[in-house]
């Protein structure tokens, strides 16, 4: 695809981790499948926990938000202390779940509950989060330049920390200077990164945003953010006018640095 010459003011690269970092079918096929066949076992375990009932609260409220769309599911308050009361609870959590995957929504509940589930997934060593053979070795090559290396993901801090630092290629999380989520604003949003940068403390058109999603890339081109759309495996294709429109690469290779070009 060529290389792409970094532009000179750049001094911060914020990535996206589906379809840019990490194929989307480990994301399809391995982590939102452990949730679903594991979120009601999860909750049976939890929940007396302090951070299990956080997490089921909060979808509850997300629950009444979208109780006007096709298919939602309330989460009633436990009205009693039997076994049949609490299973009659967890399963409602769990129908709520399940549609929400279903739509793939991305909800700061839903991703919540999903980290720390993903949480004891990684910690027993179930889940190893896949990395492009091509990412390390090209942001340890950043970081050497000076940059200052991001992630912005939907998936929430937590889940990024636990991918990255469960990968298969070790514990990756130094090569990271930071991490956002959508508590920060939606990533379709320009807004959102006008706070991330004021967040790490520079112009927007200090960074550059590698990311699949074209929404993304317009959101972040509309707050003068640089961008480049990424092209993996299993990506959803582009139209014509977003491949004429996008710089493209296919590898974190392709990038060059002002100091390298």
């Amino acid at each position: 695809m060529g290389g792409l010459p970094v532009p000179a003011g750049v001094r911060a690269i914020l990535l996206d981790i589906e379809g840019t970092t990490t194929p989307i079918a480990f994301v399809q096929e391995t982590l939102f499948p452990y949730i679903k066949y594991n979120v009601k076992d999860y909750l049976r375990t939890h929940w007396e926990e302090e951070e299990c009932q956080w997490d089921v609260r909060l979808l509850r409220k997300q629950a009444l938000e979208d109780s006007s769309l096709d298919g939602a599911v309330l989460i009633p308050l436990e009205s009693g202390s039997g076994e049949e009361e609490l299973e009659r609870v967890i399963q409602a959590v769990v129908d709520n779940v399940h549609w929400q995957m279903s739509l793939d929504r991305k909800t700061t509940a839903l991703k919540q509950l999903q980290g720390h589930i993903w949480r004891t997934a990684y910690a027993a060593g179930h889940v190893k989060g896949r990395i492009f053979e091509d990412v390390v070795p090209a942001i340890r090559k950043w970081r050497e330049a000076g940059m200052k290396v991001y992630i912005y993901s939907s998936g929430s801090i937590e889940a990024q920390k636990l991918l990255f630092g469960y990968s298969t290629e070790g514990d990756i999380l130094e090569l990271f200077d930071g991490h956002f989520d959508t508590t920060i604003g939606p990533k379709v949003e320009s807004e959102s990164y006008r706070r991330i940068a004021a967040s790490i403390g520079c112009a927007t058109n200090n960074i550059l945003f590698l990311t699949d999603v074209p929404q993304e890339a317009n959101a972040a081109e509309e707050a003068d953010a640089y961008v480049a759309v990424v092209i993996r495996p299993g990506n959803a294709g582009l139209t014509d006018d977003e491949k004429s429109r996008y710089s493209l690469i296919s590898s974190f290779t392709e990038l060059f640095l002002p100091s390298s070009t």
